[in-house]
Formats: structure tokens, C-alpha cells, sequence
């Protein structure tokens, strides 16, 4: 039976031989391998147009039912930065001090890390990114979007490797709740906000924890 929905002709780039597939999967690695979440930001600046084009492309990304049920929203106002991080503080100060617990704290030794967020306002920009839980057709009525975290999860995914392949370094902040980036930002009721990410240069002599990824024998199993 035929399809009533139009469908085209999918372009690809040259087919490579095997062992070009095989190089190029180990270059793959070898620079995904230096992605690091970063805390030290540079306030170095850089064009807006720059952050557009990391968002298109993330948005790329599959998505269930090509819904695409994201939105990404990008902060450069200082004063906007600030407020975001006076409210990300306020939560992650009671999550240190009552909502975490020890085996959490412990974990989270090796980064040095507590309650205070000055890369929020140090970051030239922050995108905050919202998953749409569902969509407003004409009159009100809403349209469900369907495996929405899956979906915004990849995206987010897209975003961090296209941020690095720049050479720019990104974090993935997420405090909890997250209620008032909705408020801040003034976002409406189908967007609820999902992770929260700095993006800008590293600063000079920044630093990260001595940690070490997974060997691919703990994370890969075959079946053959």
C-alpha cells in the first residue's frame, strides 16, 4: 500500500573501505575520549551566532515521532546569569545540607564540588534546555509528544559533542528542582526544564579531576 506521506531520496557521503572505518572510529574515540565537564570557565566571549549553530545542530537529533520536543533557551544577560545563579545556589545549598545523602556526598568528593555555582555567571552563556511534554494545537487543545526524555536526552547528547568539537567546554548542571528556571525565564506550562549547561572557554590553569572512564571491557558486551 502505498504511503500518502511524501518520502525522499537519502543522500550519504562516500561509502569508506573497512579500514577506513576502522581508523576513523578510533579518531572518533580518541577526541570524544578528551571531552571533560568543565567548572573553570573563562568569561572569554564569543559570537552568538556560534551558539545558534550548536543548537540547530543538536537539534538534529532523532526524535520520537519527529516531534522534536525541545526547546533550548540561551542566557548571555548578566543579570539574568546572576538571578540563575542566586536560585541554583539556594537549592543546591539545602540538597548539600539535607536532601543529599552521605553515599552521595561521598561520590561527589573526587570533584571538588559543593553548593557554590560562580561558572553560572563566569560562562559567556547558559543554555538551558526544556523538554515539551506536549504541544498546544489551535484552540488549546494539547497534542502529546511521546518519548520525550529519550528524545531531549539525545539531543543534549548532540550538544556536548558538537560544543566539543569546537574546542569550547560545556557542564552539565542540574539542580534540583529545577522549577525555577521555568520562572526565571518565564517558559509556559508544556516546557518543563531538563539540564542546564555553561558553555565558554576554559580558563587559564583550569583544572579537572584525575578520574578514570571505564575500560571497554566493563561497558561492552558482544553476541555473536
Amino acid at each position: 500500500m502505498e504511503s500518502e506521506h511524501k518520502h525522499i531520496s537519502y543522500a550519504t557521503e562516500a561509502i569508506l573501505s573497512e579500514q577506513e572505518l576502522i581508523t576513523k572510529s578510533k579518531e572518533v574515540f580518541q577526541n570524544l575520549n578528551k571531552r571533560r565537564s568543565l567548572r573553570l570557565f573563562s568569561d572569554k566571549t564569543f559570537p552568538a551566532e556560534v551558539i545558534d549553530n550548536l543548537v540547530i545542530a543538536a537539534s538534529t537529533a532523532p526524535s520520537g515521532a519527529n516531534k522534536q520536543p525541545w526547546t533550548f533557551c540561551v542566557v548571555s544577560s548578566p543579570k539574568l546569569k546572576k538571578q540563575i545563579r542566586m536560585a541554583a545556589e539556594e537549592e543546591e545549598r539545602i540538597s548539600y545540607e539535607s536532601r543529599m545523602s552521605e553515599e552521595w556526598k561521598e561520590d561527589l568528593k573526587p570533584f571538588a564540588t559543593d553548593w557554590q555555582k560562580p561558572f553560572l555567571e563566569t560562562a559567556p552563556y547558559l543554555i538551558i534546555v526544556f523538554r515539551r511534554a506536549y504541544e498546544f494545537e489551535v484552540g488549546g487543545k494539547k497534542h502529546q509528544n511521546y518519548y520525550v526524555s529519550e528524545s531531549v536526552g539525545i539531543a543534549c547528547g548532540f550538544l556536548l559533542t558538537a560544543i566539543h568539537n569546537l574546542g569550547l567546554v560545556a557542564l552539565t548542571h542540574t539542580p534540583s528542582p529545577m522549577d525555577f528556571l521555568t520562572k526565571i525565564l518565564n517558559r509556559p506550562s508544556n516546557e518543563r526544564p531538563y539540564l542546564l549547561i555553561p558553555v565558554g572557554y576554559p580558563a587559564e590553569a583550569a583544572t579537572v579531576p584525575d578520574i578514570k572512564r571505564k575500560e571497554k571491557e566493563e561497558v561492552l558486551i558482544w553476541y555473536k
